[in-house]
């Protein structure tokens, strides 16, 4: 019930599809990724600035 089924999973896909086309969607997936990689390098940094100095 709280789980996707692939039916779900297609029709997500189908309107992305949609709303970007296909020739869009590449780019649009290269930023979500980029994105994605400053995200986590932001978390390695805040916990960098955590560490006590000895």
């Amino acid at each position: 019930m709280g789980s996707f089924s692939l039916f779900h999973w297609a029709v997500v896909l189908l309107v992305v599809l949609l709303l970007f086309g296909a020739g869009k969607l590449p780019s649009v997936m290269g930023d979500f990724a980029k994105g994605i990689k400053s995200f986590k390098s932001g978390l390695k940094d805040g916990e960098e600035e955590r560490k006590p100095i000895a």
